[in-house]
């Protein structure tokens, strides 16, 4: 059965579901997301893992974020939120700006970490994306948040390699219509100053690098730096996916997390 936890980390509250029962692995939503962009894998995964995907502060049944919210406090409160479960370090799963945010919380919190699992992701965008894209990426943003109100529209371009699976069209229209756009500002402001490739070599847990060969976002040219930077990574392309793999094509997604969480377990 799956229930809602919440922790409070100075003065925030941060919402969480929580199901099954085994090695905890936590879900980390990308940026315009929050923790229902990985039912299916909640659905599907709970017979063998305590499964956790929290709404990050400023997303969901969380609250807003504080002024000057940064990485400290962002990996404060998922170290929290690991903690709570009690069940000892956690395999960490990061969609995109989610992945980002587990690379940091493995740079201040290792020890509740037991393996990271990597996907769609950047190594921030100033990282992993020519200076040029970075740019424009920045622009977009500002232009997106300068937007009136009735015409806000959080969707990022080039999520899905082809139509968004009807399944889910209405979930991410709903996740689309609860989008803050401070917490958005937050997220993306973020991604676009971090660079994070001399964390990459330090990394000592097993990782799982996991992409959409059509990732458009963040192009397999970027997986591939990624394998080459982080000692022993494995690289899981997954066919006729974008950046939003695991809902484009959730079997292939959900098996490949299995696998490699009980291989490491």
């Amino acid at each position: 059965m799956r229930v809602t936890a919440t922790v409070r980390v100075d003065g925030v509250e941060v919402a969480y579901d929580r199901v099954g029962e085994g090695p905890p692995v936590v879900f980390l939503h990308g940026a315009a997301d929050d923790a229902r962009i990985w039912t299916p894998q909640l659905d599907a995964l709970a017979d063998a893992f305590t499964l956790v995907a929290w709404d990050e502060p400023g997303t969901g049944r969380s609250s807003d974020l504080p002024p000057d919210f940064g990485f400290a406090e962002y990996t404060r409160c998922l170290a929290e939120v690991v903690e709570s479960l009690r069940l000892g370090p956690a395999h960490v799963v990061g969609l995109s700006w989610g992945g980002t945010l587990a690379l940091e919380f493995y740079r201040r919190h290792a020890g509740l970490v037991r393996t990271l699992v990597l996907a769609d992701t950047y190594a921030g965008w100033k990282g992993s994306l020519p200076a040029e894209e970075v740019r424009a990426r920045v622009e977009g943003t500002r232009r997106m948040l300068a937007a009136p109100s009735d015409a806000f529209d959080p969707t990022l371009p080039g999520l899905f390699a082809g139509a968004p699976p009807g399944a889910y069209v209405p979930l991410l229209a709903a996740m689309a219509a609860d989008v803050r756009p401070g917490t958005l500002r937050t997220q993306l402001s973020l991604m676009a100053e971090t660079d994070q490739r001399s964390l990459l070599p330090t990394v000592a847990v097993p990782t799982l690098l996991l992409w959409g060969e059509q990732d458009a976002r963040s192009p397999l040219t970027v997986a591939r730096r990624f394998q080459e930077a982080l000692p022993g990574a494995e690289l899981v392309v997954i066919p006729d996916a974008g950046h939003v793999s695991n809902l484009e094509r959730p079997e292939e997604f959900n098996l490949a997390v299995r696998s490699f969480c009980h291989a490491h377990s």
